[in-house]
């Protein structure tokens, strides 16, 4: 699909998507809740579909209401011996571990980038807890057979949180009738910290056995008598997205004012950090219980650490192009295993709507321009890489053409219609290119 987005003025109030993070690992605690659950608000982009049919491979049952998807669960019981994970990185991390608590041997997959993403962690860390597992050489397709035994253990969390999110998951539901007292998991360098808050909280809401962990380094599960009762219902709303409501909000400073309902302030999303991000850029502002409303002006170069909240890249970037100077943002290691290695596709993508962006080491660079031009460019199969161009574009001089915009799909399938919905200038070309 291409989308050609012309300049255009913004004016209105838009709803944050549902939060994927949020969404995901509700799925996976719902999976784990022995009962019923309810989620309130459901995302509905393909990663959360993935995780979706994960959880009814493993034995869920899901049903669609309004607003509302009723999962009835008894844990991890696998009906199929294969699960496919789509693209969605948080899936493979998180739901790998909770795969291994069943003693029957289950294929995992996925498709697109997710299949040259690095997966040596669980040929290193799974075996250490009782799990029988083989890869293409740290690579999907995966084979894993447990059942998991949560041991003391020390891990790199240098990588990607998502990978403790799920050892954290799988670790709360056997630590019910466990063998020893306490059982620790030592994690190094960990990144993202804001994400294993998250996690932390979704599975106290879902009656997990949650751990107590010392500044993030060592989390200590208590033992928990063994239970067969079933639990009470669980309802959990899914958060607005933070990651999606960024974009909106530099949408709404290059070419607005536009108003974002829906995004929780006290919410421990990592990409709740856009607020700092913009108040450093001297941004105009406001949050009120309606929302939060932006407006363009003048706004300077900011420094921005975004190691913690590296999905927050692409938005800093459109925003960077329309402020005064240069922006400096740290973190620019955590790009490179994304749906793209995000680093160089912004900086060649940016290139193109007359952007300079220098890359050094772990910074990024971000000369802001006086005219941001339209341009060809192309997604390289990135959601974030598509709505940062498509923001940028918003005051552009002349129309920007997107290539693979339906890139979208994966994390916020409405950002299209949201921008259209707030006046925006936007043409979908939907037809199918037939190759020879």
């Amino acid at each position: 699909m291409k989308a050609t987005i012309r300049p255009t003025r913004l004016k209105g109030s838009i709803l944050a998507p549902a939060s994927k993070s949020s969404m995901q690992r509700a799925c996976a605690a719902a999976l784990l809740n022995k009962g019923v659950s309810r989620l309130l608000n459901p995302g509905h982009s393909n990663d959360d579909k993935a995780a979706i049919g994960i959880i009814q491979a493993l034995g869920a049952t899901v049903t669609h209401e309004q607003d509302a998807l009723v999962i009835k669960s008894g844990g991890v019981q696998p009906i199929a011996d294969t699960i496919h994970c789509g693209e969605s990185g948080l899936s493979i991390r998180m739901f790998t571990p909770l795969v291994a608590l069943s003693n029957q041997e289950i294929t995992i997959n996925g498709s697109g980038s997710l299949l040259t993403r690095p997966m040596d962690f669980f040929d290193e860390v799974l075996p250490q807890l009782g799990v029988k597992i083989s890869s293409q050489e740290g690579k999907l397709p995966m084979t894993v057979q447990g059942p998991l035994q949560p041991r003391n253990i020390t891990m790199d969390g240098s990588l990607s949180s998502q990978f403790l999110t799920g050892l954290l998951m799988a670790y709360g539901q056997t630590s019910e009738g466990s063998i020893q007292e306490e059982t620790t998991i030592t994690v190094k360098d960990l990144k993202s910290k804001p994400y294993i808050d998250l996690t932390l909280d979704v599975m106290k809401q879902f009656g997990l056995n949650v751990p107590v962990h010392s500044n993030y380094e060592k989390f200590v599960f208590s033992k928990q008598p063994t239970s067969e009762a079933i639990n009470s219902p669980v309802e959990y709303v899914v958060e607005g997205d933070w990651s999606g409501g960024a974009f909106l909000l530099v949408a709404g400073l290059i070419a607005g004012p536009v108003t974002v309902r829906g995004l929780d302030l006290t919410s421990t999303q990592a990409d709740r950090a856009i607020i700092d991000a913009l108040m450093a850029a001297n941004a105009a502002i406001a949050m009120d219980a309606k929302g939060i409303t932006v407006h363009p002006g003048e706004m300077d170069g900011f420094y921005f650490d975004a190691t913690d909240c590296p999905d927050l890249f692409p938005p800093l970037v459109a925003l960077a192009a329309y402020c005064n100077g240069q922006t400096t943002i740290r973190g620019v290691s955590r790009l490179m295993h994304k749906e793209s290695n995000r680093a160089l596709t912004l900086q060649d993508e940016f290139d193109k709507m007359g952007v300079f962006i220098e890359l050094e080491g772990d910074t990024m660079t971000i000369h802001g321009s006086e005219f941001v031009k339209g341009a060809d460019v192309h997604s390289n199969h990135d959601h974030r890489i598509a709505m940062a161009c498509a923001v940028a574009a918003l005051n552009a001089v002349d129309e920007t053409v997107i290539d693979e915009a339906g890139a979208v799909n994966k994390s916020y399938p409405d950002f299209f219609k949201d921008l259209e919905k707030l006046g925006a200038d936007v043409s979908l070309d939907n037809k199918i290119k037939l190759h020879e």
